[in-house]
C-alpha cells in the first residue's frame, strides 16, 4: 500500500475509531475481549481498504466492515460472547450532583439489548446512533424495507422484554 493511502487509513481510523469502540462494546464484555476485537476489526479495515471505493461514507463502511467482523467472530465463537455489565463502568460525578435515573435505564436497555440475535443488536445499534433506514441497509447488506420490518420487530420485541 503506498504512503498516501496509508496515511488516508490512518487519518480515517483515527476520526472514526469510536464506532469500532462502540461494535465491541456491543460483542464483548471484558477490555482483553474489546482490545482483541479493536484489533481484528482494524485489521480487516486496513485488507479491506484498498478496496473502499467510495460509493458510501467512510463511517457507513467502517460500521460495515466492524458489525460484518464481530458478528463473524460471535458466530464462529463456540462460547458467547457476552457484552459489558453496565454495572461495571464507573461515573465520576459528585454523589450530590448525581441522578442515576439515565444510567438504570441504560442499564435496562442494555440488558433487554442482551437478549437480540447479533444482526438485531447491529440494527438497534445503528438505529440508536441516528442513522436512517438507507444507511442501516447499506451497512447491514439488507434492504430499506427489510431493515424497517425487522426494526419494527425488533421495537415489539424490546417492549415485551422491557414491560413484561
Amino acid at each position: 500500500m503506498n504512503k498516501e493511502l496509508e496515511h488516508s487509513f490512518v487519518e480515517q481510523l483515527q476520526k472514526h475509531q469510536n464506532i469500532v469502540h462502540k461494535v465491541c462494546r456491543l460483542y464483548t464484555n471484558n477490555a482483553d475481549a474489546h482490545n482483541d476485537l479493536f484489533q481484528e476489526i482494524t485489521i480487516q479495515l486496513w485488507r479491506a481498504f484498498p478496496k473502499f471505493r467510495g460509493d458510501a461514507k467512510f463511517s457507513t463502511w467502517m460500521y460495515r466492515v466492524g458489525l460484518n467482523t464481530a458478528i463473524t467472530l460471535y458466530r464462529k465463537s463456540k462460547r458467547s460472547i457476552n457484552t459489558q455489565e453496565f454495572d461495571t463502568v464507573e461515573f465520576k460525578i459528585k454523589a450530590e450532583e448525581y441522578d442515576d435515573t439515565e444510567e438504570q435505564q441504560l442499564k435496562l436497555l442494555y440488558q433487554a439489548v442482551h437478549q437480540l440475535n447479533d444482526i438485531e443488536k447491529a440494527l438497534v445499534f445503528l438505529y440508536l446512533e441516528d442513522k436512517d433506514y438507507r444507511e442501516i441497509s447499506a451497512t447491514l447488506g439488507i434492504t430499506e424495507v427489510n431493515a424497517r420490518v425487522k426494526m419494527n420487530r425488533v421495537k415489539k420485541k424490546l417492549k415485551t422484554i422491557l414491560n413484561p
